[in-house]
């Protein structure tokens, strides 16, 4: 059985690295994977592939018959990866990149192939029609949200929740990548519990992984023995073993602020 995951979180929050380390274990463990950037920044596969990849959009602006290796290059361990793109910032939609990538995708067949694993790595603003998509139109059967301990964060998550329960998706989990917030580990547990999920897995912050990724590589690829990339390894065997799917429930605004501040 595929398993198929979206990634959420806010911006910048650390969804790519989070996606392409956990890929890398996969593909490490010779599982079949496809890594789909759903952002306009088109950065999420850089660390895999080793170099930015042409977007679907832009592929598509100068061609209108590609081919699927137009689309989708090979990275590390023989990971697919496919990078949706989107317009220069201030035109256009940016979810529109999201809409037009998966259609084209499955109009070629990649997704007819044999998969082990389909992730997307999707922007935070998940109220957006084009962001909603790998959820709206069942291209992934669960989510998980990549959060820190910090309000704003924190705050996006509770978002994401409501979105994911408007579109009845299936949440499998929080996964805490730390900016060494005080009781930061406390606090995103007893968020995740009073959603109605838990913490999946923790990465802790460190300049390893930051470090690899200036060399164009994840910290799985380039320092296989640390114990970051042990923390990925555990990450990724506890989201393939992971049996605890729920439909989440979002706080309101003021349940999430009172929740915030008992922390302060």
């Amino acid at each position: 059985m595929i398993k198929k995951i979206a990634i959420y979180g806010k911006g910048g929050i650390g969804k790519s690295t989070t996606v392409a380390n956990l890929s890398a274990v996969w593909g490490s463990d010779n599982l079949k994977c496809i890594v789909i950037g759903c952002d306009p920044k088109a950065d999420t596969t850089r660390t895999l592939h080793g170099s930015r990849i042409p977007t679907v959009v832009q592929t598509l602006k100068d061609n209108r018959k590609p081919e699927r290796e137009d689309l989708v290059f090979r990275g590390f361990k023989d990971i697919l990866c496919v990078e949706s793109g989107g317009p220069e910032p201030g035109v256009g939609c940016a979810g529109r990149g999201v809409i037009v990538a998966m259609k084209r995708l499955e109009n070629l067949g990649v997704f007819d192939e044999e998969l082990d694993v389909v992730v997307y790595d999707v922007l935070g603003d998940v109220v957006c029609g084009g962001f909603s998509v790998p959820l709206r139109e069942k291209y992934a059967d669960e989510v998980l949200i990549v959060t820190s301990g910090e309000y704003m964060a924190l705050y996006a998550a509770n978002n994401i929740v409501k979105g994911v329960k408007k579109l009845k998706g299936n949440l499998s989990g929080i996964v805490c990548n730390c900016r060494n917030v005080e009781n930061e580990e406390q606090i995103v547990n007893d968020f995740a519990q009073r959603i109605g999920t838990h913490v999946i897995g923790t990465i802790h912050r460190s300049n390893l992984i930051q470090d690899a990724e200036l060399d164009a590589k994840t910290v799985v690829e380039k320092y296989p023995e640390s114990s970051e990339a042990q923390e990925y390894r555990d990450l990724a065997s506890s989201i393939m073993s992971n049996e605890k799917i729920s439909t989440p429930e979002p706080m309101d605004d003021e349940e999430f602020e009172s929740f915030f501040k008992s922390y302060l």
